[in-house]
């Protein structure tokens, strides 16, 4: 079974265990004549709303890629945890809105028997049924799935409080169900947060995983020929798809044919270890005895005593265009990238007099 079955599947068992609670309470709400136990049951078959959001955005991600969308359709299941994280934020918020009203005018809760039986029995079912699809959602790094267990787990915790305040009321007079309420309320509004963070910041593009980074680093560092990797950018097209770019450094003296034939490897490798298709830049290092490598080794040595540069790296030098061209990339103090270009020029200018010099500012800091 493959990732997007899994997901499917986890999500039918919480419609069926969330439309079989519901049959259970309305069956004990209409024996016991309680509308409220009925308005409880019928609250239920809206919590299944999440897993159907799961379901369809789930299947809507494994649509083929087609002319418009040329990377597919991978991160719907984003905007799949975005909309249950928002029904989990919005859960929250009305809780907290009745818990402060319960506050302001504290009532003397009353259950039954009946009533006790059934909370009991949605305190059972929605948290194994909460930790079940939590627990799957992690394995199978699904956001949608997360947020939708979470949502179960914090009815869960709603109920058992609810049921503790009771206790509480009837045991020694005390009223903390407003309080506790409202306490619950403010945490769940808080991982509502925190859920909708996850994916809207896959949406946006976050910084890659130093894990990642150090591996696909070292493995494209052990090539024969490669003296140098830079400028690694991940695009993530949702968990199956991820696309990527990064330089390489290789010696002014190898051949195109060469250079072709180390690409493809590399390339072939990204893909079959990481799933990553790798787009492979090359930057030349000049060698030997003449005055493009005297040149570079100058540029280098110059930057480098610069503190706040950290990387420095794709020169280039053409006598004939009269150009000189270098990448650096600068320490995350260094908010100011015209002031920074404007000293290292005025630096380098004395070692090329007359040529254009092209100071190239690169955030996106990869160790060679």
């Amino acid at each position: 079974m493959d990732r997007s079955q899994e997901i499917i599947r986890t999500s039918w068992i919480g419609i069926a265990a969330n439309v079989l609670l519901a049959g259970f309470k309305a069956v004990v709400g209409i024996l016991a004549s309680s509308v409220a136990i009925v308005l409880d049951a019928v609250n239920n078959l809206s919590d299944a709303l999440s897993s159907v959001i799961t379901i369809v955005g789930t299947k809507l991600s494994q649509r083929p890629a087609d002319r418009k969308h040329p990377f597919g359709f991978g991160r719907i299941e984003y905007f799949s945890a975005i909309i249950i994280a928002v029904i989990v934020l919005s859960a929250g918020i009305t809780s907290l809105v009745e818990s402060v009203k319960k506050i302001v005018n504290p009532s003397e809760p009353s259950y039954t028997t009946t009533t006790l039986i059934v909370i009991v029995a949605a305190i059972i079912v929605k948290f194994v049924l909460g930790r079940y699809v939590k627990c799957k959602g992690e394995r199978l790094k699904s956001d949608a799935l997360i947020a939708s267990g979470s949502d179960a787990l914090f009815d869960a915790v709603i109920t058992l409080t609810t049921l503790v305040s009771a206790g509480v009321m009837l045991l020694w007079g005390i009223s903390l169900d407003g309080i506790l309420g409202a306490v619950i309320s403010v945490v769940i509004i808080k991982a509502g947060v925190e859920m909708l963070a996850s994916p809207v910041n896959a949406l946006l593009g976050t910084s890659i995983p130093a894990e990642l980074t150090s591996q696909i680093t070292k493995e494209v560092s052990s090539f024969e020929g490669v003296h140098g990797v830079f400028d690694l950018v991940l695009h993530n097209y949702g968990t199956d798809v991820m696309m990527g770019s990064l330089h390489i450094n290789v010696n002014d003296t190898m051949s195109a044919y060469d250079i072709h034939g180390l690409t493809r490897k590399i390339s072939a490798q990204m893909f079959e270890r990481h799933g990553i298709i790798m787009t492979i830049g090359v930057y030349a290092v000049a060698t030997g005895d003449n005055r493009r490598a005297e040149l570079q080794s100058e540029v280098m040595q110059t930057l480098s005593v610069h503190k706040e540069i950290v990387q420095v790296h794709g020169f280039y030098y053409s006598e004939a265009d009269g150009i000189l061209s270098v990448d650096i990339v600068p320490d995350i103090s260094v908010h100011d990238d015209t002031t920074l270009v404007s000293q290292l020029t005025s630096e380098i200018s004395p070692l090329v007099p007359g040529m254009r010099i092209v100071i190239v500012i690169d955030h996106n800091y990869c160790e060679s």
